[in-house]
């Protein structure tokens, strides 16, 4: 009995693994699905819970900050996996402009001169319940903000809430100014670096963004390590850039940062840099109790209230002076990329899949839960290799680096590749992969109803497969309430399918789908993790919170992989332009009653019309890939109809060139859909909005005439 068929029958007598198969059906993209299943089936049988266990506890034996040696020794043992499964595999360094803590001394007193807290205080628990066995580490860097300026300051302080543009407005309704003063934000409701970036427009000296125990620590739960949140030392690391301005490199926007790169042909001025030139650090909440406790003025509005047992007040009357002596060391430092090949019958046509590997400190769940899953992927697609396999569309896995500081690695891969690119069919990601039993995507429009079918072929470890437990989970919380949050956006309750996120950033696909249009997705599996960013967020914390037996791990291995078989081997890219079409409609509506209730004289007759004929051309297209079917040259019409909706760049931030997805310039994470129209829109700004209108018009129209074409 040859291979194929022994593992067919190892996957065959696995209930779950022949559950979810079941018999051959439509899938889209596929006129006969039949072989593509056993192909699936015999992937899903490799992918194995005890080796995702023990990549896991390699991967995280050390802390390994992008640039460190620990962090080049895991950038090794990757790419020894990629050649173990017989992936061309090659190490890719950039140089890339990072800091790393000098000194940081942060203190407080109060008016008369007593020392509140003096710090920061390193992160620590107990015995208590089991201790923490990593916690005590030497090469454990104080917790700092990546991008972060130089200061010693000394200035009153002022709460800000969250830091959300919404909230310093608040803040200057009542008379409140930050200028001169440090600003203390809590984390949540937006990216840090936005908090950040506005505090700076509007002269804060400094600001310090701690963890507030209601968002993930004592008020949502047991702490660490009895329970899963965040302890009273915890501290959220992570990068203040101004990633709505653009990610990567801050030397080299738009430009690959490679190591040969002179630094003539870099910006080495830190005033042009999409960074902040005020110092900011992350506290926790023990550190942040005396401050905000002895703090004078008003009490907080209704809402900015947070978990600690005394009454907030916003601060700025004098009765709290902070002290803050941050100083970073800022150099170009050498980080690494792993790039593994499977070669298809197109070259041109690639499938990329990532994950990234740097982190703050130990970085269990993020990001090593998906690099522990992409290595039992590529092990899959090692034993189909080994079976004769070879995909249509060639494949490529990549380990990027230095995400933490602001997508760095895969960043600058993207702009050195950026030609290739223009080609790919779809770039695939996964960063924080298991932190409990709750599978989430998100994706553009035309990959939504992909990711569902994906889902559908995967066993869940709870039963069924992924897609039921996934949808289950959805109607269970849709029980709740009518409508639920995703990314700070209503959305409307779940039916008969599952609701897919819409993509904002702050992981590895933005540079792909809003820099060059590569249609994207973001998997992962989620549960209570009060942990992020901190020294806990390691192994043992892991093994006791978010999947101790590994078999999420070995369930996001599987969906990854059926993601890459599926595109690599569809016999019509398996795009859902109707969807797209749908989507795009709705955008549409939505901005018009937002332009009429803020009485903007914007026309949209064009707009309309754009709207509704991409929508049309997305119905037409859709019926030909659900045949499985179709004539030359429509696969390549398809891919460029997303290519088609790359615009000169939005005002203010032109790296980014995605006229219907971006991140927000306030949120950072959260997507703005139709951005140049909607932020048009919110600065109350009709010549902006109409001039963004057109340039979506022009967009719209050219992707729909591509389709339209290809659809004939």
């Amino acid at each position: 009995m040859n291979s194929f068929s022994k593992r067919m029958l190892v996957a065959l007598a696995v209930p779950s693994l022949a559950m979810a198969q079941g018999a051959p059906k439509n899938v889209l993209g596929y006129k006969d699905f039949s072989q593509q299943a056993k192909w699936d089936a015999a992937f899903m049988s490799v992918p194995d819970a005890k080796l995702a266990g023990e990549h896991l506890k390699i991967l995280t034996a050390e802390p390994h900050w992008a640039s460190s040696p620990e962090d080049y020794k895991t950038a090794l043992y990757v790419a020894d996996k990629f050649k173990a499964a017989g992936l061309k595999t090659e190490i890719v360094p950039y140089k890339v402009w990072l800091n790393k803590p000098l000194k940081i001394e942060i203190s407080a007193k109060d008016a008369s001169g007593k020392t509140l807290m003096h710090g920061p205080n390193a992160e620590h628990v107990g015995p208590a319940d089991g201790g923490d066995p990593f916690q005590d580490d030497k090469r454990i860097l104080p917790a700092f903000n990546g991008s972060s300026g130089s200061g010693d300051v000394t200035a009153q302080v002022v709460y800000a809430n969250h830091g959300t543009l919404q909230d310093f407005d608040e803040l200057a309704k009542m008379g409140i100014d930050v200028k001169g003063k440090i600003v203390l934000v809590r984390y949540g409701a937006n990216f840090r670096g936005v908090k950040v970036y506005i505090a700076q427009q509007r002269g804060a000296l400094g600001v310090l963004i701690y963890s507030d125990p209601a968002d993930d620590g004592y008020v949502r739960g047991d702490m660490y390590p009895k329970g899963a949140y965040r302890p009273a030392t915890g501290v959220q690391r992570g990068s203040v850039q101004f990633l709505p301005i653009y990610p990567g490199d801050p030397t080299t926007p738009g430009v690959a940062s490679t190591v040969d790169l002179p630094d003539s042909q870099r910006i080495m001025d830190p005033k042009k840099m999409n960074q902040p030139m005020i110092p900011a650090n992350p506290l926790s909440y023990m550190d942040a109790s005396p401050i905000l406790e002895h703090m004078d003025g008003a009490v907080v509005p209704k809402g900015w209230q947070g978990g600690l047992p005394f009454t907030y007040h916003l601060g700025g009357g004098g009765a709290v002076t902070v002290h803050m002596n941050v100083q970073q060391d800022y150099k170009l430092r050498t980080i690494w990329d792993v790039i593994g090949t499977i070669d298809g019958d197109d070259p041109n046509a690639w499938v990329v899949a990532g994950n990234h590997r740097d982190a703050w400190v130990f970085g269990a769940v993020d990001p090593n839960s998906g690099t522990a899953a992409m290595l039992e992927t590529v092990h899959g697609m090692g034993e189909l290799l080994k079976q004769g396999w070879k995909p249509k569309r060639t494949i490529k896995f990549a380990s990027w680096d230095a995400e933490e500081e602001g997508l760095m690695g895969s960043t600058e891969w993207v702009e050195q590749h950026a030609e290739e690119l223009h080609h790919a069919v779809a770039y695939f990601n996964t960063d924080v992969a298991v932190s409990g039993p709750d599978f989430g995507a998100e994706a553009v429009p035309s990959l939504k109803q992909f990711l569902r079918e994906v889902t559908e072929a995967v066993p869940s470890p709870k039963g069924g497969t992924v897609y039921d437990e996934w949808l289950r989970a959805q109607q269970a919380d849709d029980r709740v309430g009518d409508q639920q949050l995703f990314a700070g956006v209503k959305r409307e309750r779940a039916t008969q399918e599952v609701r897919i996120g819409t993509l904002g950033s702050g992981s590895d696909y933005t540079p792909f789908i809003q820099h060059l249009g590569v249609p994207s997705t973001d998997i992962g599996s989620d549960g209570p993790y009060g942990v992020y960013h901190s020294a806990f967020d390691n192994y043992n914390w892991f093994i006791k919170n978010a999947d101790p037996t590994f078999v999420y791990e070995q369930e996001m291995a599987r969906v990854f992989g059926v993601e890459v078989l599926h595109m690599a081997d569809a016999e019509v890219l398996p795009y859902d332009y109707a969807a797209y079409g749908k989507a795009v409609a709705g955008y549409v509506k939505a901005a018009e009653k937002d332009a009429a209730e803020e009485k903007l004289a914007v026309n949209f007759a064009a707009l309309d019309a754009a709207a509704a004929r991409f929508a049309a051309a997305g119905q037409a297209t859709s019926k030909i890939v659900q045949g499985g079917t179709a004539p030359a040259g429509f696969d390549a019409a398809e891919r460029e109809a997303e290519t088609a909706l790359l615009g000169p760049g939005l005002p203010r931030r032109t790296w980014y060139k995605h006229v219907i997805y971006a991140p927000g310039e306030y949120t950072g994470y959260a997507a703005v859909v139709i951005p140049g129209v909607n932020e048009g829109i919110t600065a109350d700004d009709a010549a902006r909005t109409q001039g963004q209108v057109d340039e979506l018009v022009t967009a719209l129209n050219k992707s729909a005439a591509i389709l339209e074409a290809a659809a004939k």
